[in-house]
């Protein structure tokens, strides 16, 4: 793994970090190959799971439990879902930069964008 910035609050480059978390997956996960990948995969899952739970608490839906999150804590879950998607590209291509930055330009051409002006009288 690289050596982390000396401020924690200094953000990481995006790249160097889903690589360093990759790598690290890779060293330390119970299973690799085809198994690893599909379990990477399926930790989308469990992390949007999160993101409901926290949307659920923040809203206080739950009668029972009442308000258990925050907004705040619901964008966490949202950064944690980009992340493991992150890592799970990377787990499917060396190339993961590449392939999303191909993918958003295609997404963002397709996008309508902002309303047209309306014309003049």
């Amino acid at each position: 793994m690289t050596d982390r910035p000396s401020d924690p609050t200094r953000p990481a480059d995006l790249w160097a970090a889903v690589d360093e978390l990759w790598a690290w997956l890779e060293t330390h996960g119970a299973h690799g190959g085809e198994t690893g990948l599909v379990l990477r995969m399926l930790k989308l899952t469990e992390e949007v799971g999160e993101v409901a739970q926290a949307v659920i608490g923040a809203t206080g839906q739950n009668p029972r439990k009442g308000v258990t999150h925050t907004w705040d804590d619901v964008g966490g879950e949202l950064c944690d879902v980009v992340i493991t998607a992150l890592v799970a590209l990377r787990t499917l291509t060396p190339d993961a930069r590449q392939v999303f930055e191909r993918h958003l330009a295609g997404v963002v051409a397709r996008s309508p964008g902002p309303p047209a002006a309306p014309p003049l009288p």
